[in-house]
């Protein structure tokens, strides 16, 4: 590896957590940032926070549970163009929405998160998804638009839970 190579890399994972830290609404313990990140002022991170590569903007508010993890590349967007507005294709003001990600939730590489959407507990989004329906907890979800395929084990995901086995 390069000295440039090396320098990006300490740069990203010294200014990106700082500005991370300095814009978001509220931000817990342990934020760990591997990749180019963006937040918004209407973001709210718990603790144990993971983003290789995440951009958020819009409006709307985002709230992130404990133990979020992201590869890289995903977006969350919550702001939208008002095409019932004044003018065609769409005028210039925008329909805000939010959305909520529960606790220990795993994004693959790629994977878009638009406004109005509920994301449970536990879930996992396979890389490349969009979501812009809600997702229940435990589920493992996939494609455009994301759609749950497959439940995690409940009993055992508790029972880990239960153990603080945490990563």
């Amino acid at each position: 590896m390069g000295i440039i190579t090396k320098m990006r890399e300490t740069f990203a994972h010294i200014y990106y957590p700082e500005r991370i830290k300095r814009v978001a609404a509220i931000c817990g313990e342990e934020l760990y940032v591997g990749g180019k990140s963006y937040v918004t002022r209407n973001t709210y991170l718990g603790k144990h926070v993971c983003f290789n590569g995440m951009s958020m903007s819009g409006n709307g508010k985002i709230e992130i549970g404990n133990y979020f993890h992201s590869g890289p590349g995903c977006q969350i967007i919550t702001s939208f163009h008002n095409y019932e507005g004044d003018a065609v294709p769409y005028d210039n003001t925008f329909v805000d929405k939010d959305v909520q990600i529960g606790d220990c939730v795993w994004l693959g590489n790629n994977v878009i998160i638009l406004g109005g959407v509920v994301i449970g507990e536990g879930a996992v989004i396979q890389a490349g998804s969009i979501v812009c329906k809600d997702i229940p907890a435990y589920a493992i979800a996939g494609g455009h638009p994301a759609v749950p395929f497959k439940m995690r084990n409940v009993d055992h995901y508790n029972k880990l839970k239960a153990e603080g086995k945490f990563h």
